[in-house]
């Protein structure tokens, strides 16, 4: 499979699970993967900004992968923005007193979703090494 083909499914694959995501956020469905902070206390408004975001970001990496060697600025601009939403996530679990939200909020399921996105995000930047249009 060329490296196109892979970062095309790859980016495909990821506006698959953030419209999942968006669904589950406006149907306020607290499901661990769909829901980083699945456990931790939320508005309705809250989960419904989340939700048009996510949809957003969706068609952002749906959009890229029509043609990931040939929307190379479209890809770096994922990339950035990824890395954005990693840096994002770890500000928030590093800086949040989850502890006082509710004895229940193991703040290391937080952790492993951010690693997720964080495996995810490297997974895109090397597929798209070396991108070349064909």
């Amino acid at each position: 499979m060329s490296k196109a083909k892979l970062m095309q499914w790859s980016l495909r694959a990821g506006g698959l699970y953030f419209f999942m995501v968006a669904a589950a956020h406006m149907m306020g469905l607290k499901l661990p993967l769909l829901f980083v902070y699945y456990n931790v206390p939320s508005y309705a408004y809250q989960d419904r900004i989340i939700s048009f975001l996510a949809f957003g970001w969706a068609v952002f990496l749906l959009s890229a992968s029509d043609d990931p060697a040939g929307e190379r600025r479209l890809v770096r601009a994922v990339l950035v923005a990824g890395g954005g939403a990693v840096a994002g996530l770890v500000v928030i679990n590093l800086t949040t007193d989850f502890a006082a939200l509710g004895p229940a909020i193991l703040p290391r399921n937080f952790w492993l979703e951010t690693v997720a996105l964080l495996a995810y995000w490297l997974w895109l930047i090397a597929c798209s090494r070396g991108l070349r249009k064909g």
